[in-house]
């Protein structure tokens, strides 16, 4: 379970199936392989096929399309938020909007203007049905019911913990929906219940960085500063933990430590490319 058939997928962007295997043939997508072998596509999958199918329409020339949708791929993988883009045309160039960053992708006279909040409540209506489908089954194992979750994050949030905690419920030790549903919470302003989950999350995996940077989070947000602190020295792996450990150490006045963070920073930010 989660993710979305070649099916539901070309009846929801316009394709036939076929045209959606091509894009997984040329290696432009890699879906993940179902129970039953089948492909299952994510999010970033639909919003890569919708652009595929204006730039289809438009009748851009087949390299060049596909060097929009390369450019457009590496693009939507540091974005944030899906959901917060908008592509769209100007002149010859296909640009990315989020918030207030400004992205382009090589391309020909084409006129995408789509936003991807619209696509993302068409999307929305599968994974609800998803979810309904696994709730009557009750078929699912306890990483299903967590890509469940991930596929609701994209598109539908507020049902997101309702399948982390049914992860959570079949196995205690899944550490990655404790964290996901700790970080739902903390941003729903829950503290203690996301301190509960990050907590539990280490009891099953020792060394989660995630679990750790949020940690560290938390205190953060209450304000204690030193057990935030602590918590980010354990997550090295995670940039922001040396951003966050770089602005500690610059209210406390120490210089070196603060710029050596930084500089941790930026290499792992230019590491994950």
């Amino acid at each position: 379970m989660g993710g979305y058939s070649t099916q539901e997928v070309a009846d929801l962007i316009g394709m036939k199936p076929d045209q959606v295997r091509h894009y997984v043939r040329r290696a432009l997508l890699d879906p993940v392989r179902g129970q039953r072998n089948e492909y299952r596509f994510n999010f970033q999958d639909v919003v890569l096929l919708r652009t595929a199918k204006g730039l289809l329409d438009d009748k851009v020339p087949t390299r060049k399309a596909y060097r929009v949708l390369l450019k457009l791929q590496a693009e939507l993988e540091s974005a944030n938020t899906l959901a917060s883009i908008r592509i769209f045309a100007d002149g010859n160039t296909v640009v990315v909007r989020q918030d207030n960053h400004l992205w382009e992708a090589e391309s020909g006279q084409v006129q995408l203007d789509f936003s991807v909040q619209d696509l993302a409540d068409n999307v929305a209506n599968l994974a609800k049905r998803n979810l309904n489908e696994a709730k009557v089954a009750n078929n699912l194992d306890s990483d299903e019911w967590y890509n469940l979750g991930l596929d609701l994050e994209e598109v539908d949030p507020a049902k997101a913990p309702e399948a982390y905690a049914q992860a959570i419920a079949l196995d205690d030790s899944n550490a990655d929906a404790h964290v996901n549903l700790g970080r739902l919470l903390q941003l729903g302003g829950d503290l203690k219940a996301a301190k509960k989950h990050y907590e539990r999350a280490l009891k099953s995996v020792g060394d989660h960085q995630l679990a750790f940077y949020n940690m560290g989070t938390v205190f953060d947000e209450l304000e204690e500063v030193d057990q935030a602190a602590d918590y980010y020295r354990r997550a090295m792996a995670v940039p922001d933990a040396h951003y966050n450990l770089a602005r500690i150490c610059e209210l406390r006045g120490d210089e070196i430590s603060a710029l050596r963070h930084m500089r941790q920073y930026r290499r792992l930010l230019e590491a994950d490319g």
